[in-house]
């Protein structure tokens, strides 16, 4: 079955790609997982980005559902997510349609698209990136699981994304935002070191995740790759950094860390999660 389809409105359709592989693919069952995830007492604080990772919930979950428990949650989000099957354009948009998941279907903010590519010679209108992407529809679960009626605008970062467009990619996802003049979230969505051994993937994501921290986006990215750390996500972390401080970031926080291996008990070839928040 194809990821997506069109109906009888001529309105596009985004099927869920990985339900039933990364997470449960019945509402039911869904629910009751990220119920065991998520922390509901939890204090929230207000983000203007979260950075969250994407693998299959049941290694990655816990951390996304405490990054989505520990911010106030707005009605619409603007989701940047790596490509790992390659494609066309460098940075692809979706600006109409919708997505589903088992939790329901989620309409994509024409509007607040248009005003992001009105900002950007850079970003293409390609839904055909989308289609079997993880890492943008992972995440909405953990937000439709707290918030009923959201919107999302989808951008699919191709690997070969230089700093300047991940530095254009922001600065327009953040004049798009100031010009709805609505509450918008950003998410960033990355994994961080993948298949190896847990101190050494803990020592080199804390090389990332410290310049997270400190909000240096440059530094981020060149660390990245000077260290040869298999962040997945870093250029979309980089563009998301640009946009929050655009939009007046002051700090950021870790909420969680872990790796594969905290899961499976097999720390000779694991995953990094991180969890964090900027505001």
């Amino acid at each position: 079955m194809p990821s997506y389809f069109v109906t009888k409105e001529k309105k596009l359709r985004r099927k869920a790609s990985v339900a039933g592989y990364f997470y449960p693919n019945r509402e039911r069952d869904l629910k009751e997982m990220i119920g065991g995830m998520v922390e509901p007492d939890r204090e929230r604080i207000s983000g203007i980005c979260v950075v969250s990772p994407h693998a299959g919930f049941v290694y990655s979950g816990p951390v996304a559902g405490a990054v989505f428990s520990s911010v106030y949650l707005p009605d619409k989000y603007v989701i940047l997510g790596p490509s790992h099957r390659g494609i066309e354009a460098c940075l692809a948009i979706m600006k109409k349609g919708t997505w589903e998941t088992p939790l329901g279907e989620v309409p994509i903010d024409s509007q607040l698209a248009e005003q992001i590519m009105h900002h950007s010679e850079g970003i293409s209108e390609d839904h055909s990136a989308h289609l079997h992407e993880h890492s943008l529809e992972v995440q909405l679960p953990f937000i439709q699981f707290f918030k009923k009626n959201i919107s999302i605008v989808p951008i699919c970062i191709a690997p070969q994304a230089s700093f300047e467009d991940l530095e254009d990619l922001g600065l327009a996802v953040a004049k798009g935002i100031k010009d709805v003049k609505d509450e918008v979230m950003i998410v960033a969505s990355t994994d961080m070191s993948h298949y190896i051994d847990q101190e050494l993937a803990r020592k080199k994501d804390f090389l990332a995740i410290n310049k997270i921290l400190k909000l240096d986006a440059l530094g981020l990215f060149e660390t990245v790759q000077r260290e040869h750390i298999s962040m997945c996500g870093f250029q979309p972390t980089t563009a998301a950094l640009i946009a929050s401080i655009e939009l007046g970031a002051k700090k950021a926080e870790l909420i969680k860390y872990q790796t594969s291996g905290d899961v499976t008990g097999d720390y000779r070839e694991v995953v990094g999660y991180a969890g964090i928040v900027i505001c």
